[in-house]
């Protein structure tokens, strides 16, 4: 409902829902600082856009309430399987409730859904479409359909063509400081870019302290990457789907990539690549080291599973990506 990284992860739910019920009614509930992943999407026939910490007050969930009784929902899916999402579900109305069953149905999911299907595949992608068992959905096409609009689509290739190589798109930043990665470790892999496959770089950035990375980025590698502009999730989404490669630690424009059909490397030290890496071919998910703990502990730790990483593993992880033909995502 909030991360975007794991509202990309969940779209092709929405596809497969749709593939299976075409004249069926579909809404999704989304928290505001994702809402851009999921409006206009084209399987959905709602978006019911929630302010942050809704949950928390009785004004605003009495406001969830009535918002999602007019939807007159039969069924509920509670994919994020956490206490909020489910009481989402629960407040819908919706009489069957269907949930994560054992360790992804945590906090009070377990007792506000009442349908709880057992994981079978650890990726937070799987665990969702595993969800749609009761539905009568097995081995669904993955689809992910970023409501990526034509303006932002034309910018971004008016923008690619600036750059006649090949392009790389580097992502510093990160929404834990576990998760990152050293700047001058993503320097040193523009550096191999250019030298080795006469690839440029571009670094993205998010904030002013991701500019300054990007910036630090820049200078260490000697002028082999440059500076992304300025853009919104939807201009960036277009931006990555015109690159040749991505680079990145898990986050949301990692999954994003991946939703556009971008080539993708995932860096991951605090998080699971088996749960929340690059999802399937060509993609690659580097790991060396896992912070064990539970979310709040990894979160909170330093980044030395992801210096575990060397700039040796993501630049021979390279060269075998460009060393095979490319064939675009679904």
């Amino acid at each position: 409902m909030s991360a975007i990284g794991d509202t990309i992860l969940t779209l092709p739910v929405a596809g497969a829902l749709r593939d299976a019920y075409p004249n069926a009614f579909i809404a999704w509930v989304v928290e505001k600082k994702s809402a851009a992943m999921v409006r206009q999407q084209e399987f959905l026939d709602s978006v019911v856009e929630l302010e942050r910490g809704w949950f928390t007050s009785p004004r605003g969930i009495f406001e969830a309430r009535r918002r999602l009784r007019k939807l007159n929902i039969d069924t509920a899916i509670d994919c994020q399987g956490n206490t909020k999402s489910a009481l989402a579900c629960w407040l819908s109305g919706a009489e069957r409730r269907i949930g994560h069953a054992g360790y992804h149905g945590s906090e009070l999911s377990g007792w506000l859904n009442n349908l709880l299907v057992p994981t079978r595949k650890p990726h937070l992608t799987d665990r969702s479409l595993g969800l749609l068992e009761p539905l009568a959905i097995k081995q669904p096409r993955i689809r992910w359909q970023l409501p990526v609009p034509a303006e932002a689509i034309e910018w971004a290739e008016a923008w690619r063509r600036r750059f006649p190589q090949r392009l790389a798109v580097l992502n510093p930043g990160a929404s834990w400081d576990s998760k990152l990665w050293e700047m001058d470790r993503f320097g040193a892999v523009a550096t191999h870019l250019d030298n080795v496959h006469q690839t440029r770089s571009v670094v993205i950035w998010g904030n002013a302290q991701e500019r300054e990375w990007g910036e630090e980025i820049v200078e260490m590698s000697g002028g082999t990457a440059v500076l992304a502009p300025d853009t919104n999730l939807l201009h960036l989404a277009a931006l990555l789907g015109t690159a040749d490669l991505f680079i990145s630690g898990d986050s949301g424009p990692m999954h994003m990539a991946v939703a556009m059909g971008t080539r993708t490397i995932g860096l991951h030290g605090a998080t699971r690549a088996a749960d929340s890496g690059p999802y399937g071919p060509p993609h690659v998910a580097l790991q060396r080291a896992f912070h064990d703990g539970n979310r709040r502990e990894r979160r909170a730790a330093g980044n030395t599973a992801m210096r575990a990483i060397t700039v040796e593993d993501v630049c021979q992880s390279i060269d075998k990506i460009f060393a095979q033909p490319h064939a675009a995502a679904a």
